[in-house]
């Protein structure tokens, strides 16, 4: 049984994040011959130490207080917790950004199911599985080197996680969450069955759509969505309904919806602990590009009125508690013109939008998802300040080796940080990577922001 120390922060937003303060220091003493685990976890537990105090005694606990980030608030808990194997069925950037964010309290280890080793999280693991997200024995050969699954790319085969699930296996999210998610159709008839406020949609065949279909829906415009399959902006078209169905760019079964001209885009993450805890980040407002439908610029606070940021957290909440399962979500919305919020689609795993928050936020969505899956207690959601993101996407003239444009000189100042994704190769529109910007002010941000994209050029080797 390995023991773990956990520290879960609870820090002074208003807090300087230079300052460093040490009140006091309390030591525990141990005999090795004599202490056991549990008893020092006990003695640990009832100091309940808080207030930027430092514990140290022998070993691993010494290493990990020693690296406790002091000059906030903490609250030291302390509980046996014996290895913890993750497996990731994905191995993009958000697997391998997950596995970044290990945390030294926490004893954990990771395997990743992948089709080829050159991947982003196979270059942060040892541990790799080559086989295919659709293929039931190639995810019973990652179930079998786990203690937990998970997911970060929703079209994989969720029957055979059904399948382990009824064995017994842990899976995080539960697989009937993925069930719903991943067709557009049945999400939208989740959000409906539960009172979930979404823009009005129907569900055909594009072979079966008639002017009279068409005519419930106002204005010029509608949005098509592919019911499967779509990801990173593939599958979504704003199209004129004199389109359809002969130009549509899509064939098969489809989701039709109003199109909500001048909407706010913004998202809100929560997070389920395996306990029912939850933990809700700040609101993070959105900017998609036209064309790729990828998101291409956010920032955190949004600015929206405290009551709307307060309705959107608590409409995200009551969607996510509904599908009654732990696991990292982030719940993508519209705030329409006259003020209404509608649920646009959930994503039910690290997401692009919580990217910010590995600098941004005391707790990082991808710290926060290996506490979730570890049944660790949910860190702070609080932003340490305002923060944006942009995206670094391949440019539309350039496929083959690449590199980022002075990178180094980008991030001198200490308030830039470059995360790439270890991707070998560019193509248009591939995400490569992100750039995080923080800033002490909302204003300051926005134009820091604006500066640095005009900077994040792509460039062929």
């Amino acid at each position: 049984m390995l023991f773990s120390l956990d520290l879960s922060s609870i820090r002074k937003r208003e807090a300087d994040k230079n300052a460093i303060s040490i009140p006091e220091k309390k030591e525990i003493t141990t005999n090795e011959n004599t202490t056991t685990n549990q008893e020092l976890a006990s003695t640990i537990i009832k100091l309940n130490i808080v207030g930027g105090s430092i514990i140290t005694c022998k070993d691993t606990i010494e290493n990990m207080a020693k690296n406790a980030r002091t000059k906030f608030h903490v609250v030291f808990r302390a509980y046996l917790c014996p290895m913890i194997r993750i497996g990731i069925i994905g191995g993009g950037q958000l697997g391998m950004m997950s596995i970044e964010a290990k945390y030294q309290s926490l004893p954990v280890e990771f395997t990743v199911l992948e089709q080829s080793i050159d991947c982003p999280a196979a270059a942060v693991t040892n541990n790799f599985v080559a086989g295919s997200l659709q293929n039931a024995n190639d995810i019973q050969t990652l179930a079998s080197q786990s203690d937990v699954l998970t997911w970060e790319i929703e079209h994989i085969n969720v029957d055979a996680l059904i399948a382990l699930e009824k064995e017994g296996k842990t899976i995080i999210p539960k697989p009937s969450v993925l069930k719903t998610i991943q067709d557009k159709g049945i999400q939208k008839q989740f959000f409906t069955q539960h009172n979930i406020p979404t823009a009005p949609y129907i569900l055909t065949n594009i072979n079966q759509i008639t002017p009279q279909k068409l005519n419930q829906f106002p204005g010029e415009k509608v949005v098509l969505k592919t019911r499967t399959g779509g990801y990173d902006g593939k599958g979504v078209s704003i199209v004129s309904k004199n389109q359809l169905p002969h130009e549509s760019p899509f064939q098969g079964n489809v989701l039709i919806e109003s199109f909500i001209p001048n909407a706010l885009e913004i998202a809100i993450i929560v997070a389920i602990g395996q306990d029912g805890e939850y933990a809700v980040y700040p609101a993070i407002e959105m900017y998609f590009n036209t064309k790729s439908n990828l998101v291409e610029f956010l920032f955190s606070p949004a600015r929206i009125s405290p009551e709307i940021e307060a309705k959107a957290q608590e409409i995200s909440l009551k969607c996510i508690q509904k599908l009654n399962s732990p696991g990292l979500f982030a719940v993508e919305l519209f705030l329409t013109p006259d003020q209404q919020i509608l649920v646009n689609e959930i994503a039910p795993r690290p997401h692009n939008s919580g990217h910010h928050t590995i600098e941004g936020c005391y707790c990082s969505q991808f710290e926060q998802f290996l506490r979730i899956l570890s049944g660790a207690p949910l860190g702070d959601t609080s932003l340490i300040q305002p923060a944006a993101m942009i995206n670094i996407v391949g440019p539309e003239n350039i496929s083959g080796p690449y590199h980022l444009r002075n990178e180094k000189k980008l991030t001198a100042n200490g308030d830039v940080f470059i995360h790439m994704y270890r991707k070998s190769e560019t193509r248009p529109h591939r995400k490569l990577g992100h750039a995080t910007v923080i800033a002490d002010t909302l204003e300051e941000l926005l134009s820091k922001a604006e500066a640095l994209r005009s900077q994040l050029q792509i460039i062929a080797d």
